[in-house]
Protein backbone atom coordinates (compact mmCIF):
# COMPACT_ATOMS: atom_id res chain seq x y z
CA UNK A 1 0.00 0.00 0.00
CA UNK A 2 1.27 3.22 -1.11
CA UNK A 3 -0.99 5.81 -1.25
CA UNK A 4 -3.62 7.43 0.57
CA UNK A 5 -6.84 5.87 -0.37
CA UNK A 6 -10.58 7.20 0.60
CA UNK A 7 -13.13 3.64 1.38
CA UNK A 8 -16.35 3.75 1.97
CA UNK A 9 -19.04 1.61 4.03
CA UNK A 10 -22.29 1.71 2.87
CA UNK A 11 -25.02 0.83 5.70
CA UNK A 12 -28.57 0.31 3.65
CA UNK A 13 -31.60 -1.77 4.00
CA UNK A 14 -32.01 -4.33 1.31
CA UNK A 15 -35.33 -4.30 -0.82
CA UNK A 16 -35.82 -7.43 1.56
CA UNK A 17 -36.70 -10.25 -0.87
CA UNK A 18 -36.16 -8.59 -3.99
CA UNK A 19 -32.77 -9.38 -5.52
CA UNK A 20 -33.55 -7.09 -8.78
CA UNK A 21 -34.56 -3.92 -6.38
CA UNK A 22 -31.63 -4.48 -3.93
CA UNK A 23 -29.10 -4.70 -6.59
CA UNK A 24 -31.00 -1.19 -8.63
CA UNK A 25 -30.27 0.55 -4.63
CA UNK A 26 -27.17 -1.03 -4.76
CA UNK A 27 -25.71 0.17 -8.02
CA UNK A 28 -27.10 3.90 -7.25
CA UNK A 29 -25.23 3.75 -3.77
CA UNK A 30 -21.77 2.39 -5.10
CA UNK A 31 -22.44 5.74 -7.44
CA UNK A 32 -22.51 7.97 -4.30
CA UNK A 33 -20.21 6.33 -2.72
CA UNK A 34 -17.82 7.03 -5.79
CA UNK A 35 -18.89 10.55 -5.78
CA UNK A 36 -17.53 11.03 -2.87
CA UNK A 37 -14.31 9.98 -3.28
CA UNK A 38 -14.03 6.15 -1.97
CA UNK A 39 -11.99 3.95 -4.47
CA UNK A 40 -13.58 0.60 -2.60
CA UNK A 41 -17.17 0.82 -0.84
CA UNK A 42 -18.24 -2.39 1.31
CA UNK A 43 -21.55 -3.10 1.68
CA UNK A 44 -23.22 -5.70 4.58
CA UNK A 45 -23.27 -9.26 5.07
CA UNK A 46 -25.97 -11.04 2.33
CA UNK A 47 -27.10 -7.52 1.17
CA UNK A 48 -28.79 -9.52 -1.80
CA UNK A 49 -31.59 -9.45 -1.19
CA UNK A 50 -31.57 -9.69 2.88
CA UNK A 51 -29.98 -11.27 5.64
CA UNK A 52 -31.90 -14.08 7.41
CA UNK A 53 -32.39 -12.66 10.92
CA UNK A 54 -33.04 -14.85 14.19
CA UNK A 55 -36.19 -12.48 13.93
CA UNK A 56 -37.72 -14.45 11.06
CA UNK A 57 -35.32 -17.51 10.25
CA UNK A 58 -36.54 -19.50 12.83
CA UNK A 59 -40.00 -20.40 10.88
CA UNK A 60 -37.34 -22.11 8.59
CA UNK A 61 -37.42 -25.14 10.77
CA UNK A 62 -41.29 -25.40 10.59
CA UNK A 63 -42.32 -27.50 8.01
CA UNK A 64 -44.00 -26.17 4.78
CA UNK A 65 -44.12 -23.07 5.33
CA UNK A 66 -40.65 -22.77 6.52
CA UNK A 67 -39.65 -24.61 3.26
CA UNK A 68 -41.59 -21.87 1.34
CA UNK A 69 -39.55 -19.31 2.65
CA UNK A 70 -36.31 -20.94 1.84
CA UNK A 71 -37.69 -21.32 -1.01
CA UNK A 72 -38.51 -17.93 -1.62
CA UNK A 73 -35.00 -16.44 -0.64
CA UNK A 74 -33.43 -19.17 -2.95
CA UNK A 75 -34.95 -18.15 -5.57
CA UNK A 76 -34.23 -14.27 -4.63
CA UNK A 77 -30.53 -15.17 -4.36
CA UNK A 78 -27.69 -14.54 -6.92
CA UNK A 79 -26.23 -17.10 -9.41
CA UNK A 80 -22.84 -16.59 -10.42
CA UNK A 81 -21.39 -14.58 -13.11
CA UNK A 82 -23.93 -11.75 -12.11
CA UNK A 83 -23.29 -9.08 -14.70
CA UNK A 84 -25.78 -6.58 -13.19
CA UNK A 85 -23.41 -6.37 -9.95
CA UNK A 86 -20.36 -6.67 -12.49
CA UNK A 87 -22.22 -3.31 -14.11
CA UNK A 88 -22.11 -1.42 -10.49
CA UNK A 89 -18.64 -1.94 -10.34
CA UNK A 90 -18.22 -0.82 -13.69
CA UNK A 91 -20.50 2.05 -14.16
CA UNK A 92 -19.64 3.35 -10.66
CA UNK A 93 -15.57 2.81 -11.55
CA UNK A 94 -14.37 1.36 -7.68
CA UNK A 95 -13.84 -1.77 -6.08
CA UNK A 96 -17.62 -2.97 -5.10
CA UNK A 97 -17.61 -5.44 -2.32
CA UNK A 98 -20.96 -7.29 -1.45
CA UNK A 99 -22.44 -9.80 0.34
CA UNK A 100 -25.04 -11.72 -0.74
CA UNK A 101 -26.91 -15.72 -0.53
CA UNK A 102 -25.26 -17.23 -3.52
CA UNK A 103 -27.28 -20.25 -5.13
CA UNK A 104 -25.52 -23.01 -6.71
CA UNK A 105 -28.36 -25.93 -8.17
CA UNK A 106 -29.94 -26.64 -4.20
CA UNK A 107 -27.96 -25.16 -2.11
CA UNK A 108 -27.25 -20.89 -0.83
CA UNK A 109 -24.09 -19.49 0.04
CA UNK A 110 -23.07 -16.82 2.37
CA UNK A 111 -20.61 -15.43 -0.24
CA UNK A 112 -18.36 -12.32 -0.19
CA UNK A 113 -17.96 -10.95 -3.63
CA UNK A 114 -15.41 -8.38 -4.50
CA UNK A 115 -15.62 -6.92 -8.04
CA UNK A 116 -13.15 -4.65 -9.73
CA UNK A 117 -13.37 -1.31 -11.51
CA UNK A 118 -13.66 -2.93 -14.76
CA UNK A 119 -16.27 -5.11 -13.51
CA UNK A 120 -14.23 -8.73 -13.08
CA UNK A 121 -15.03 -10.48 -10.13
CA UNK A 122 -11.39 -10.72 -7.98
CA UNK A 123 -12.45 -12.59 -5.32
CA UNK A 124 -14.69 -14.85 -4.15
CA UNK A 125 -14.98 -16.44 -0.31
CA UNK A 126 -18.34 -18.26 1.06
CA UNK A 127 -18.41 -18.35 4.75
CA UNK A 128 -16.94 -21.21 6.04
CA UNK A 129 -19.74 -22.02 8.87
CA UNK A 130 -23.12 -20.85 8.76
CA UNK A 131 -23.51 -19.97 12.78
CA UNK A 132 -26.32 -20.56 15.40
CA UNK A 133 -29.98 -20.60 13.03
CA UNK A 134 -27.65 -19.19 10.02
CA UNK A 135 -27.32 -23.62 9.76
CA UNK A 136 -31.04 -23.88 8.44
CA UNK A 137 -30.38 -21.23 5.38
CA UNK A 138 -26.52 -21.99 4.12
CA UNK A 139 -23.99 -24.24 3.21
CA UNK A 140 -20.78 -24.18 4.24
CA UNK A 141 -17.72 -22.71 1.93
CA UNK A 142 -14.59 -23.66 1.48
CA UNK A 143 -10.94 -22.14 1.29
CA UNK A 144 -11.27 -20.59 -1.94
CA UNK A 145 -11.63 -17.26 -0.98
CA UNK A 146 -9.03 -17.02 1.72
CA UNK A 147 -7.00 -14.86 0.07
CA UNK A 148 -6.37 -11.32 -0.93
CA UNK A 149 -6.36 -9.09 -4.14
CA UNK A 150 -4.24 -6.05 -5.12
CA UNK A 151 -6.72 -2.96 -4.72
CA UNK A 152 -6.82 0.93 -4.94
CA UNK A 153 -6.98 0.28 -0.88
CA UNK A 154 -3.95 -1.45 -1.09
CA UNK A 155 -4.01 -5.52 -0.14
CA UNK A 156 -7.57 -6.44 0.13
CA UNK A 157 -9.32 -9.99 1.58
CA UNK A 158 -12.13 -10.16 3.79
CA UNK A 159 -14.34 -12.49 6.17
CA UNK A 160 -17.76 -12.50 7.09
CA UNK A 161 -19.46 -12.10 10.76
CA UNK A 162 -18.62 -14.76 13.48
CA UNK A 163 -15.48 -16.37 10.98
CA UNK A 164 -13.57 -13.28 12.10
CA UNK A 165 -13.74 -15.18 15.66
CA UNK A 166 -11.93 -18.34 13.80
CA UNK A 167 -8.40 -17.25 14.72
CA UNK A 168 -6.91 -19.83 11.40
CA UNK A 169 -8.70 -18.18 9.13
CA UNK A 170 -7.81 -14.60 10.14
CA UNK A 171 -4.13 -15.75 9.83
CA UNK A 172 -4.31 -17.06 6.33
CA UNK A 173 -5.07 -13.70 5.55
CA UNK A 174 -2.17 -12.41 7.29
CA UNK A 175 0.14 -14.44 5.83
CA UNK A 176 -1.19 -13.34 2.79
CA UNK A 177 -0.02 -9.75 3.62
CA UNK A 178 -3.80 -7.97 3.79
CA UNK A 179 -4.00 -4.68 4.28
CA UNK A 180 -7.28 -3.63 3.97
CA UNK A 181 -9.67 -6.41 6.06
CA UNK A 182 -13.41 -6.44 5.24
CA UNK A 183 -15.47 -7.47 7.79
CA UNK A 184 -19.42 -7.54 6.67
CA UNK A 185 -21.61 -8.56 9.01
CA UNK A 186 -25.29 -8.92 10.99
CA UNK A 187 -23.62 -8.33 14.63
CA UNK A 188 -24.80 -5.55 15.85
CA UNK A 189 -23.90 -5.39 19.45
CA UNK A 190 -21.85 -3.61 21.50
CA UNK A 191 -19.08 -7.13 22.17
CA UNK A 192 -19.00 -6.97 17.80
CA UNK A 193 -17.06 -3.60 18.28
CA UNK A 194 -14.59 -5.18 20.70
CA UNK A 195 -14.16 -8.05 18.34
CA UNK A 196 -13.26 -4.91 15.51
CA UNK A 197 -10.76 -3.70 17.65
CA UNK A 198 -8.59 -6.51 18.35
CA UNK A 199 -8.89 -7.68 14.77
CA UNK A 200 -7.62 -4.11 13.64
CA UNK A 201 -4.59 -4.34 16.29
CA UNK A 202 -3.99 -8.08 15.72
CA UNK A 203 -3.93 -7.66 11.66
CA UNK A 204 -2.50 -4.04 11.78
CA UNK A 205 -4.40 -3.24 9.04
CA UNK A 206 -7.58 -1.32 8.09
CA UNK A 207 -10.34 -2.74 8.99
CA UNK A 208 -13.96 -2.08 7.50
CA UNK A 209 -17.11 -3.58 8.86
CA UNK A 210 -20.18 -3.13 7.08
CA UNK A 211 -23.38 -4.06 9.42
CA UNK A 212 -27.00 -5.14 8.51
CA UNK A 213 -29.63 -2.34 9.36
CA UNK A 214 -32.78 -3.54 8.43
CA UNK A 215 -35.71 -2.13 9.72
CA UNK A 216 -39.13 -4.87 10.34
CA UNK A 217 -41.67 -2.60 8.58
CA UNK A 218 -39.15 -3.02 5.33
CA UNK A 219 -40.36 -6.96 5.35
CA UNK A 220 -43.16 -7.97 3.40
CA UNK A 221 -46.38 -8.76 5.39
CA UNK A 222 -46.38 -12.13 4.98
CA UNK A 223 -42.95 -13.14 6.65
CA UNK A 224 -43.88 -13.22 10.12
CA UNK A 225 -41.36 -11.18 12.62
CA UNK A 226 -40.78 -11.81 16.06
CA UNK A 227 -42.84 -9.34 18.07
CA UNK A 228 -41.78 -5.77 19.37
CA UNK A 229 -38.79 -5.41 17.80
CA UNK A 230 -38.71 -1.80 15.14
CA UNK A 231 -35.78 -2.64 13.84
CA UNK A 232 -34.08 -6.20 13.04
CA UNK A 233 -31.04 -4.80 12.80
CA UNK A 234 -29.07 -1.91 14.23
CA UNK A 235 -26.20 -1.48 11.97
CA UNK A 236 -23.59 -0.15 13.79
CA UNK A 237 -20.56 -0.11 10.64
CA UNK A 238 -17.41 1.21 10.91
CA UNK A 239 -13.99 2.09 10.09
CA UNK A 240 -10.76 1.32 12.07
CA UNK A 241 -6.91 1.98 11.70
CA UNK A 242 -4.35 -0.66 12.55
CA UNK A 243 -3.82 0.26 16.16
CA UNK A 244 -7.53 -0.28 17.14
CA UNK A 245 -8.84 3.26 17.05
CA UNK A 246 -11.72 4.47 14.79
CA UNK A 247 -11.47 6.36 11.43
CA UNK A 248 -15.53 6.67 11.23
CA UNK A 249 -18.45 5.13 13.40
CA UNK A 250 -19.72 2.99 14.45
CA UNK A 251 -23.07 4.15 12.71
CA UNK A 252 -25.71 2.96 14.66
CA UNK A 253 -30.12 3.19 13.44
CA UNK A 254 -30.43 4.72 10.28
CA UNK A 255 -28.47 4.47 6.97
CA UNK A 256 -25.54 5.98 5.97
CA UNK A 257 -22.07 6.07 3.85
CA UNK A 258 -19.15 5.99 6.03
CA UNK A 259 -15.51 7.62 4.64
CA UNK A 260 -12.54 7.14 5.44
CA UNK A 261 -9.06 7.90 4.07
CA UNK A 262 -6.15 4.54 4.47
CA UNK A 263 -2.88 6.37 5.12
CA UNK A 264 0.22 3.53 4.46
CA UNK A 265 1.72 5.76 7.18
CA UNK A 266 -0.20 4.42 9.65
CA UNK A 267 -0.03 0.67 8.49
CA UNK A 268 3.70 0.74 7.99
CA UNK A 269 4.02 2.57 11.71
CA UNK A 270 1.91 0.46 13.61
CA UNK A 271 3.90 -2.99 12.24
CA UNK A 272 7.02 -1.39 13.59
CA UNK A 273 6.50 -3.80 16.83
CA UNK A 274 3.97 -5.86 15.74
CA UNK A 275 3.91 -7.80 12.10
CA UNK A 276 1.81 -11.08 13.03
CA UNK A 277 3.04 -12.80 9.82
CA UNK A 278 6.19 -11.22 9.46
CA UNK A 279 8.91 -10.39 12.14
CA UNK A 280 6.48 -11.23 15.33
CA UNK A 281 5.99 -14.66 13.57
CA UNK A 282 7.58 -17.93 14.26
CA UNK A 283 7.28 -20.16 10.99
CA UNK A 284 9.72 -22.61 12.69
CA UNK A 285 7.94 -23.02 15.51
CA UNK A 286 4.15 -22.82 14.24
CA UNK A 287 2.42 -23.18 10.30
CA UNK A 288 -0.92 -23.41 8.76
CA UNK A 289 -1.99 -25.77 5.99
CA UNK A 290 -4.62 -23.74 3.87
CA UNK A 291 -6.86 -26.60 1.64
CA UNK A 292 -8.45 -24.34 -0.99
CA UNK A 293 -10.81 -27.13 -1.58
CA UNK A 294 -13.26 -29.23 0.36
Amino acid sequence: MNEVARVACVQAESVVFDREATIDKLAALAGEAAAGGAKLALFPETFVPVYPSNRWARELAHGSDGAKLWARLAQESVTLPNERLAAAARNAGIWLAVGVNELERGTIYNSLLLYAPDGTLALHHRKLVPTNHERLVWGQGDGRGLDVVQTDAGLTGGLICWENLMPLARFALYERGVETYLAPTADDSEGWQDSLRHIARESRAFVLSCCVFQSAASYPDDVPLAAGDALVGRGGSAILAPDGGYLAGPLWDEEGILFADLDPARLYAARQRFDPAGHYHRPDVLSLRVTPNT
